[in-house]
């Protein structure tokens, strides 16, 4: 069952467990569960998404239970309206605090529109990203005898698909876990390691004004399951405010 971090007449909001697609996609034909299907049953009424997280991401996923609803919500997030905030561990140690302004071209699946030396259809995108703890470990995962990882809070200022993902690659700091845009040695070292084997990115909360109210609204998805464990066995915890960390038992994805 789905959990429910929101709910009124006109909104619900879920969090997302990693592993489970938003709705039906091209990426995979073959699974048969999703979250839309998944709400839809649980609550007894239709569902209207209006924003996607990743497969691999966890988190808050917001949707419409009216039509009328999800078209003022979608106006919303198209003018930038929403604020959303992301968690990640990342391989390296970033600067305290960055900017990310690199373009990202449309992709309507895994590839990257390439003509020549060229990439089309580029689109801005900006990401605002603060450290939050790091460490140093002593494995050599990869050249170097030591290892080191961040975790890195997150705000994307545009909704590019896989924006953050590529953002961290963009800047050498890729995502643990992320099969795509990551690296695979360290991936690797995190699930044997930690036994952890999702990508450990978070949609931890998400800020909008309700689309009737105008009431300030946000919403929180605190860190739970294999990434609250893992902040803690590597100290991080106390690096989050209380209300972005939840229990530290076993993944529900």
């Amino acid at each position: 069952m789905l959990t429910i971090l929101y709910r009124d007449q006109h909104l619900i909001a879920i969090d997302k467990p990693s592993g489970l697609l938003v709705h039906r996609s091209e990426i995979d034909r073959r699974e048969t569960r999703f979250a839309v299907q998944l709400l839809r049953d649980q609550i007894g009424q239709q569902v209207f998404p209006v924003h996607r997280l990743d497969r691999g991401t966890s988190g808050v996923l917001l949707f419409a239970l009216d039509s009328d609803t999800a078209r003022l919500l979608n106006q919303d997030f198209a003018a930038k309206q929403p604020a959303k905030t992301y968690l990640a561990v990342v391989r390296g140690h970033p600067a305290d605090s960055g900017d990310i302004d690199h373009a990202i071209t449309r992709q309507p699946d895994e590839r990257e529109y390439v003509h020549g030396n060229a990439q089309l259809n580029a689109q801005p995108a900006f990401t605002r990203y603060r450290t939050l703890a790091r460490c140093t470990l002593p494995y050599a995962v990869d050249r170097y005898p030591q290892s080191r990882y961040a975790l890195l809070q997150l705000m994307p200022e545009t909704g590019r698909r896989h924006q953050l993902r590529r953002h961290l690659k963009h800047i050498a700091h890729p995502i643990i876990g992320d099969a795509t845009h990551g690296k695979g040695v360290h991936n690797r070292f995190f699930q044997t390691q930690f036994n952890v084997g999702r990508m450990l990115l978070h949609a931890v909360e998400l800020s909008i004004r309700h689309p009737h109210s105008g009431e300030a609204l946000t919403i929180t998805a605190p860190v739970s399951g294999d990434f609250a464990r893992l902040l803690h066995e590597l100290g991080w915890a106390e690096a989050l405010p209380a209300a972005w960390l939840g229990d530290a038992g076993s993944d529900p994805g």
